[in-house]
């Protein structure tokens, strides 16, 4: 179970998101939190990514 969020962030002339979701580990079992500030656009690409 992955969960997710999203906040948006905005500089001069740019527009960021900032990415969050939550991770298992193969070896552990233990969550992990990833985080990412990328272009709106890749936000799904990085949701879908293991």
């Amino acid at each position: 179970m992955a969960k997710k969020s999203v906040a948006s962030l905005q500089t001069k002339s740019n527009r960021l998101t900032k990415a969050i979701k939550m991770v298992k580990s193969e070896k552990s079992g233990a969550y992990t939190f990833v985080e990412s500030i990328m272009a709106p656009e890749a936000v799904n690409d990085f949701f879908s990514k293991k």
